[in-house]
Protein backbone atom coordinates (compact mmCIF):
# COMPACT_ATOMS: atom_id res chain seq x y z
CA UNK A 1 0.00 0.00 0.00
CA UNK A 2 1.49 3.20 -0.68
CA UNK A 3 0.05 7.03 -1.72
CA UNK A 4 -0.33 9.53 -4.44
CA UNK A 5 3.08 10.72 -3.33
CA UNK A 6 4.88 7.63 -4.48
CA UNK A 7 3.63 8.28 -8.25
CA UNK A 8 6.16 8.35 -10.70
CA UNK A 9 6.44 7.18 -14.57
CA UNK A 10 6.35 3.44 -15.00
CA UNK A 11 4.76 2.64 -11.35
CA UNK A 12 2.51 -0.35 -11.37
CA UNK A 13 -0.81 -0.04 -9.43
CA UNK A 14 -3.86 -2.22 -8.67
CA UNK A 15 -6.98 -0.15 -10.03
CA UNK A 16 -10.48 -1.27 -10.58
CA UNK A 17 -10.06 -5.01 -10.38
CA UNK A 18 -6.84 -4.21 -13.12
CA UNK A 19 -3.30 -3.48 -13.29
CA UNK A 20 -2.23 0.02 -15.10
CA UNK A 21 1.32 1.21 -15.68
CA UNK A 22 1.73 5.10 -14.88
CA UNK A 23 2.03 6.72 -18.49
CA UNK A 24 2.19 10.43 -17.74
CA UNK A 25 1.17 11.95 -14.47
CA UNK A 26 0.87 15.37 -13.15
CA UNK A 27 0.61 17.13 -9.31
CA UNK A 28 -1.30 19.79 -9.40
CA UNK A 29 -1.93 22.59 -6.17
CA UNK A 30 -4.84 25.04 -7.36
CA UNK A 31 -5.24 27.99 -5.77
CA UNK A 32 -8.49 27.42 -4.28
CA UNK A 33 -8.88 23.61 -3.29
CA UNK A 34 -7.01 20.75 -2.26
CA UNK A 35 -3.98 19.17 -4.27
CA UNK A 36 -4.74 15.97 -6.69
CA UNK A 37 -2.68 14.16 -8.98
CA UNK A 38 -3.79 13.73 -12.33
CA UNK A 39 -2.69 10.62 -14.27
CA UNK A 40 -2.76 9.00 -17.32
CA UNK A 41 -2.81 4.81 -16.67
CA UNK A 42 -2.30 2.29 -19.29
CA UNK A 43 -3.76 -1.59 -18.24
CA UNK A 44 -0.92 -3.64 -18.55
CA UNK A 45 -3.37 -6.54 -19.29
CA UNK A 46 -5.41 -5.01 -21.73
CA UNK A 47 -3.45 -2.18 -23.40
CA UNK A 48 -6.60 -0.11 -22.62
CA UNK A 49 -5.66 3.77 -22.08
CA UNK A 50 -7.57 6.13 -19.64
CA UNK A 51 -7.11 9.34 -17.42
CA UNK A 52 -7.47 9.42 -13.80
CA UNK A 53 -7.42 12.34 -10.93
CA UNK A 54 -6.38 10.58 -7.17
CA UNK A 55 -6.62 13.41 -4.88
CA UNK A 56 -3.12 14.23 -2.61
CA UNK A 57 -2.50 11.43 -0.45
CA UNK A 58 -5.26 8.87 -1.45
CA UNK A 59 -4.06 5.25 -0.67
CA UNK A 60 -3.13 3.47 -3.57
CA UNK A 61 -2.53 0.05 -4.69
CA UNK A 62 1.63 -0.82 -5.88
CA UNK A 63 1.88 -4.11 -7.70
CA UNK A 64 5.57 -5.29 -8.19
CA UNK A 65 6.20 -6.36 -11.55
CA UNK A 66 9.22 -7.85 -13.31
CA UNK A 67 10.31 -7.59 -16.08
CA UNK A 68 12.51 -10.16 -17.82
CA UNK A 69 13.76 -11.62 -20.96
CA UNK A 70 12.24 -14.72 -22.67
CA UNK A 71 12.69 -16.37 -25.91
CA UNK A 72 9.79 -16.99 -27.89
CA UNK A 73 9.89 -21.20 -29.47
CA UNK A 74 6.60 -21.98 -31.19
CA UNK A 75 3.07 -21.71 -30.98
CA UNK A 76 0.91 -24.52 -29.99
CA UNK A 77 -3.02 -24.37 -30.18
CA UNK A 78 -4.03 -21.31 -27.58
CA UNK A 79 -0.17 -21.06 -25.82
CA UNK A 80 2.90 -19.66 -26.82
CA UNK A 81 5.89 -21.70 -26.02
CA UNK A 82 8.61 -19.49 -24.61
CA UNK A 83 11.95 -20.26 -22.65
CA UNK A 84 13.84 -18.82 -19.95
CA UNK A 85 17.25 -17.28 -21.94
CA UNK A 86 19.33 -18.01 -18.50
CA UNK A 87 18.21 -21.44 -17.31
CA UNK A 88 16.66 -23.03 -20.65
CA UNK A 89 13.49 -23.51 -18.74
CA UNK A 90 10.14 -23.77 -21.28
CA UNK A 91 7.07 -22.17 -19.69
CA UNK A 92 3.57 -22.03 -21.98
CA UNK A 93 1.70 -18.68 -21.75
CA UNK A 94 -1.82 -18.42 -22.69
CA UNK A 95 -2.75 -16.55 -26.30
CA UNK A 96 -4.39 -13.86 -24.33
CA UNK A 97 -1.84 -12.53 -22.47
CA UNK A 98 0.67 -11.78 -25.54
CA UNK A 99 0.47 -8.40 -27.26
CA UNK A 100 0.63 -7.71 -30.55
CA UNK A 101 1.27 -11.51 -31.26
CA UNK A 102 1.30 -11.58 -35.26
CA UNK A 103 4.79 -9.13 -35.23
CA UNK A 104 6.50 -12.09 -33.17
CA UNK A 105 8.73 -14.74 -35.28
CA UNK A 106 10.27 -18.06 -33.85
CA UNK A 107 13.81 -17.01 -31.49
CA UNK A 108 12.75 -13.40 -31.04
CA UNK A 109 13.48 -12.22 -27.27
CA UNK A 110 10.42 -10.90 -25.72
CA UNK A 111 9.89 -9.67 -22.35
CA UNK A 112 7.34 -11.30 -20.04
CA UNK A 113 5.81 -8.78 -17.44
CA UNK A 114 5.42 -11.10 -14.41
CA UNK A 115 3.43 -9.97 -11.02
CA UNK A 116 6.08 -11.06 -8.38
CA UNK A 117 3.03 -10.66 -5.69
CA UNK A 118 1.33 -13.35 -6.79
CA UNK A 119 3.47 -15.96 -7.40
CA UNK A 120 4.85 -14.50 -10.46
CA UNK A 121 1.53 -15.15 -12.25
CA UNK A 122 2.19 -13.85 -16.23
CA UNK A 123 0.70 -10.53 -17.03
CA UNK A 124 1.67 -9.65 -20.28
CA UNK A 125 3.96 -10.86 -23.08
CA UNK A 126 5.49 -7.90 -25.10
CA UNK A 127 7.33 -8.27 -28.80
CA UNK A 128 10.36 -6.54 -29.54
CA UNK A 129 9.40 -2.21 -30.01
CA UNK A 130 9.96 -3.11 -33.20
CA UNK A 131 10.93 -6.04 -35.90
CA UNK A 132 11.97 -6.81 -39.11
CA UNK A 133 10.03 -8.60 -41.50
CA UNK A 134 9.71 -9.41 -45.15
CA UNK A 135 6.53 -8.51 -47.16
CA UNK A 136 4.72 -12.01 -48.25
CA UNK A 137 2.63 -10.05 -50.81
CA UNK A 138 1.72 -6.39 -51.45
CA UNK A 139 -0.30 -4.76 -54.83
CA UNK A 140 3.01 -4.09 -57.54
CA UNK A 141 4.61 -0.54 -56.96
CA UNK A 142 5.34 0.91 -60.24
CA UNK A 143 8.64 3.21 -61.03
CA UNK A 144 8.61 6.31 -59.70
CA UNK A 145 6.58 5.85 -56.81
CA UNK A 146 8.54 7.53 -54.57
CA UNK A 147 7.02 11.21 -54.53
CA UNK A 148 3.66 10.92 -52.63
CA UNK A 149 3.19 9.66 -49.23
CA UNK A 150 0.66 6.99 -49.95
CA UNK A 151 0.58 3.71 -48.25
CA UNK A 152 -1.06 0.74 -49.76
CA UNK A 153 -2.11 -2.81 -47.97
CA UNK A 154 0.79 -5.69 -47.57
CA UNK A 155 1.12 -8.62 -45.78
CA UNK A 156 4.02 -9.49 -44.03
CA UNK A 157 5.28 -13.21 -42.70
CA UNK A 158 3.72 -13.05 -39.77
CA UNK A 159 0.42 -12.88 -41.58
CA UNK A 160 -0.18 -9.00 -40.23
CA UNK A 161 -1.64 -6.92 -42.59
CA UNK A 162 0.34 -3.07 -42.42
CA UNK A 163 0.42 -0.12 -44.62
CA UNK A 164 3.16 0.58 -46.67
CA UNK A 165 4.72 2.95 -48.90
CA UNK A 166 3.90 2.36 -52.77
CA UNK A 167 7.54 1.46 -53.61
CA UNK A 168 7.50 -1.56 -51.36
CA UNK A 169 7.49 -4.91 -53.61
CA UNK A 170 7.17 -8.61 -52.46
CA UNK A 171 10.04 -10.09 -50.77
CA UNK A 172 11.05 -6.69 -49.69
CA UNK A 173 12.10 -6.19 -45.64
CA UNK A 174 10.27 -3.67 -43.68
CA UNK A 175 10.55 -2.34 -40.02
CA UNK A 176 7.37 -2.20 -38.21
CA UNK A 177 6.23 -0.71 -34.75
CA UNK A 178 4.78 -3.31 -32.96
CA UNK A 179 3.08 -0.91 -30.50
CA UNK A 180 0.40 0.49 -32.97
CA UNK A 181 1.33 -2.00 -36.29
CA UNK A 182 2.95 0.92 -38.51
CA UNK A 183 5.23 1.25 -41.17
CA UNK A 184 8.86 2.52 -40.10
CA UNK A 185 11.06 1.83 -43.02
CA UNK A 186 12.71 -0.26 -45.47
CA UNK A 187 15.08 -2.40 -44.05
CA UNK A 188 18.59 -2.83 -45.18
CA UNK A 189 20.40 -6.41 -46.02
Amino acid sequence: MGSTSEIKKGLTIEFNNDIYSIVEFLHVKPGKGSAFVRTKLKSVTTGRVLENTFPSGAKIDIVRVERRQYQYLYREADSFIMMDTENYDQIPIDAAKVANPQFMKENDIVEILFNTDKEDQVLLVEPPATVIMEVTYTEPGIKGDTATNTLKPAIVEGGAEVRVPLFISIGDKVKINTEDGTYMERAKG
